[in-house]
């Protein structure tokens, strides 16, 4: 899954969070994805090489805490 926001880096993506940001996600192409749960994001989008990965749990597609 990916943020809608595309952060080029784990630490960025954390920041926002950590400042309050509502940071939505999302999974490209036709495979259903969770609204809610704990799920594994990675970035930067597609086509750059995917270089950072972070387990959060999402709700309602919303990131509300950083696990890893």
């Amino acid at each position: 899954m990916y943020t809608n926001t595309n952060y080029k880096t784990k630490k960025a993506m954390v920041e926002a969070f950590k400042t309050g940001e509502k940071i939505s996600v999302h999974q490209p192409g036709p495979f259903p994805s969770p609204r809610s749960g704990v799920v594994t994001l990675e970035g930067p989008h597609y086509p750059k090489p995917h270089t950072w990965y972070a387990r959060v749990k999402i709700d309602n597609n919303i990131i509300v805490e950083v696990l890893k």
